[in-house]
């Protein structure tokens, strides 16, 4: 994987509201391999916070626990293709 994939990956990860299924479909990264990136590329510090985020229940980082009208991965506010970087407004 690139410095890019790994830098969105993170990203993603990151992000409550995406769930480790968007980063499974669009990178086919499961959620062990997910969190192995995070630990080699985060402090320790910072991966620990991360971890006891996830794992708190705050984080809807697993579909089961998020709300049923939540449908899509993306932001309204995301281009369609590149990157998925949110586009200037």
């Amino acid at each position: 994987m690139d410095i890019v994939d790994i830098d969105r990956i993170i990203e993603m990860a990151w992000e409550d509201r995406t769930p480790f299924e968007a980063i499974l479909f669009q990178f086919g990264k499961t959620e062990s391999e997910v969190i192995a990136i995070m630990r080699a590329n985060l402090k320790r510090s910072s991966f620990n916070l991360w971890r006891k985020r996830v794992n708190s229940g705050v984080s809807q980082k697993h579909l089961m626990k998020r709300n049923a009208d939540i449908t899509r991965f993306k932001c309204a506010l995301q281009r369609n293709i590149t990157h998925n970087k949110i586009s200037k407004r």
